[in-house]
């Protein structure tokens, strides 16, 4: 199974439309994963245009879709054996980086990974065998130097997880 992995769209404030590169990888996903700060349920019609989607809301993010996502869930996948955490990464409250706060939001959890945004900053790390995934930003990029979003390869037993990295949004 092949998973279109995103976070922090800003849109449509930071672009009006996904950026092509990301478009062209997302086409051949069976399914996409938004990890928070949409800004706006026109992201998801765009992004339902490709393949069906899953997601979870960040701290931008309005009430509807909030309502719709919830902030922090566990897909099962790779025919039932796989658990991942989806999350923004803002919460809980208090001090620690978008990596400390989504590895306690779902701490003592058996999970194969945790998948979350907030940062902007694509990180690709095993933790005592835990997968930890951000795929950075594909339109606000903030201080990475590239734009870039995030593919999983599911099997039946194993999460591969890789990173795009694109010069331009449009």
């Amino acid at each position: 199974m092949k998973i279109g992995v995103l976070s922090d769209t800003h849109m449509p404030r930071k672009a009006k439309t996904l950026p092509p590169p990301l478009v062209k990888a997302f086409r051949r996903a069976d399914l996409i994963i938004h990890l928070g700060d949409w800004t706006s349920l026109e992201v998801l019609d765009q992004l339902v245009a490709l393949a069906p989607v899953e997601g979870v809301a960040g701290n931008n993010d309005p009430a509807d879709i909030v309502r719709r996502f919830g902030y922090h869930k566990v897909l099962t996948l790779g025919s039932g054996r796989l658990q991942i955490g989806l999350t923004h990464g803002f919460l809980p409250e208090g001090r620690g980086t978008a990596k400390d706060k989504a590895l306690r939001t779902f701490e003592g959890r058996p999970l194969h990974a945790v998948l979350f945004g907030h940062s902007h900053q694509p990180l690709l790390e095993k933790k005592d065998g835990l997968l930890l995934f951000n795929p950075g930003s594909p339109t606000d990029r903030r201080r990475a130097p590239k734009y870039s979003f995030g593919i999983l390869e599911v099997s039946a037993s194993d999460i591969k997880a890789k990173h795009y990295f694109f010069d331009s949004k449009t």
